[in-house]
């Protein structure tokens, strides 16, 4: 078990200062910029402790104290996202789309298997188009009113070369294997489960084709890829896809998986992210 220390301030000036204390469980591999999964399973847990001053928001930096590892879970720009989801700076999904930027290289293929208002399908976009022209993002979502949107955001945001390189299907996510050429190598697919924001929150993914799409996402990917799932709890039917979510990631065979989940302990009904890496 490592334990790493954050200190936003000196140490005397913390100790004068009433103190909060933060705890953070990652039931996990291992992280890094450089290497996202180790192949030593471990559970880390990191402590930080935040003064409850205004000099919080205008700490100038923020360092972390422990080994110097190479393979440490938080290190350069990570530590950063990290540090500002810790602080309630970054949502889950930000923290997702950091990830994702570790595994996904220009010209890759992906999938948005949720595309919902299409934030994540342009995240995805712009990590894999280039001059090249080669990469390819393959998105779909049962509700047409949630492609239209994707559509739209596209229209505004991304280049019309660009906007070749996206393919949207009204289809339930646990038919991607329909829609992905079976020569093309994925290397990364992306869940946003739950209810479509600003939308009918009665029409929500459900655990019994979640599974079905996971089972699926395991057979397109490509060694080195990444299923990447946000999953909410606070909705009805979210407890239980989150537990079959959990159930199947536990019985992927640890030669081929590393798997991670990272939640925050005290907000029951937060978003967890969960990372399935394939080796």
């Amino acid at each position: 078990m490592l334990s790493l220390q954050m200190n936003l301030c000196s140490y005397s000036s913390l100790l004068s200062k009433r103190m909060v204390k933060c705890q953070w469980n990652f039931k996990c591999y291992s992280i890094s910029p450089s290497s996202l999964f180790s192949s030593n399973r471990n559970t880390t847990t990191i402590r930080a402790f935040a003064s409850s001053s205004q000099q919080l928001n205008g700490a100038s930096s923020i360092s972390v104290a422990g080994p110097h590892n190479p393979l440490s879970p938080i290190s350069g720009s990570m530590e950063q996202v990290m540090v500002e989801y810790l602080f309630g700076r970054k949502k889950a999904t930000e923290v997702a789309h950091y990830v994702w930027k570790h595994v996904v290289k220009k010209g890759d293929a992906v999938v948005d298997a949720t595309c919902g208002n299409g934030y994540d399908t342009l995240a995805l976009l712009k990590l894999v188009a280039d001059e090249t022209q080669r990469g390819r993002v393959y998105g779909m979502d049962v509700q047409k009113i949630a492609l239209e949107s994707t559509s739209s955001l596209l229209d505004q945001f991304a280049s019309p070369d660009e906007k070749e390189l996206v393919e949207l299907f009204v289809m339930s996510h646990s038919q991607m294997e329909d829609i992905v050429p079976n020569d093309v190598a994925v290397r990364l697919v992306a869940f946003n489960l739950g209810y479509l924001p600003g939308g009918d929150k009665k029409v929500i993914t459900r655990s019994e084709t979640t599974v079905l799409a996971l089972e699926a996402a395991k057979r397109i990917l490509a060694p080195g890829g990444l299923i990447s799932i946000v999953t909410y709890v606070g909705h009805p039917g979210g407890r239980e896809e989150f537990e079959k979510i959990e159930d199947f990631a536990s019985r992927l065979p640890i030669e081929s998986w590393n798997c991670c989940k990272l939640h925050t302990v005290n907000r029951p009904l937060a978003p967890m992210l969960i990372f399935l890496f394939k080796r």
